[in-house]
């Protein structure tokens, strides 16, 4: 998997499934769900956002309800990958099972302001605030991750191991 590098939306502790995707879009279509994402918290995001953009966040990240709409409305928006102090334990898992790469930083919102430009290896777990210059290392993803996710997700593996 290739470097990724876009404009940081930077959030801070607890941004819960709730925040993400209002609960009353639980069973939309993706299509209605993603209007909608951040509306609460960032009533700008769903028309600012762009393909390749990164969400910075602190601890917790998709905490809440086992909504596995959240992290495929960030996903269909382009978002190229969320990295968080810490993540609830569900949001990750879902996150990886659609291919969507998550990385865990300890301290990452302290080096990035909204805004900024950061580049990421997933295969390295490295965070690098493109406009200061630093640089954080993140926990490195285990293989079966790192073999899901640049897959594509669950489903693309195992339609890749039925070829």
């Amino acid at each position: 998997m290739k470097e990724m590098k876009g404009k940081v939306w930077k959030l801070g502790n607890n941004i819960d499934t709730d925040l993400i995707v209002p609960g009353q879009y639980l069973d939309a279509p993706i299509e209605e769900v993603v209007k909608h994402v951040f509306e609460s918290i960032l009533p700008e995001f769903v028309k600012e956002v762009r393909s390749s953009d990164i969400i910075i966040a602190g601890k917790n990240f998709g905490c809440g309800s086992s909504r596995e709409n959240a992290p495929a409305a960030l996903q269909k928006l382009g978002i190229a990958c969320i990295v968080a102090e810490s993540f609830a334990r569900i949001f990750f898992r879902n996150s990886i099972a659609i291919g969507l790469p998550v990385v865990i930083c300890k301290r990452v919102t302290d080096i990035f302001n909204g805004g900024e430009n950061a580049s990421v290896s997933f295969r390295k777990a490295s965070v690098e605030n493109l406009n200061s210059g630093v640089t954080l290392q993140g926990e490195l993803p285990s293989d079966d991750i790192l073999s899901i996710v640049e897959k594509g997700g669950i489903l693309e593996m195992l339609k890749f191991i039925k070829n």
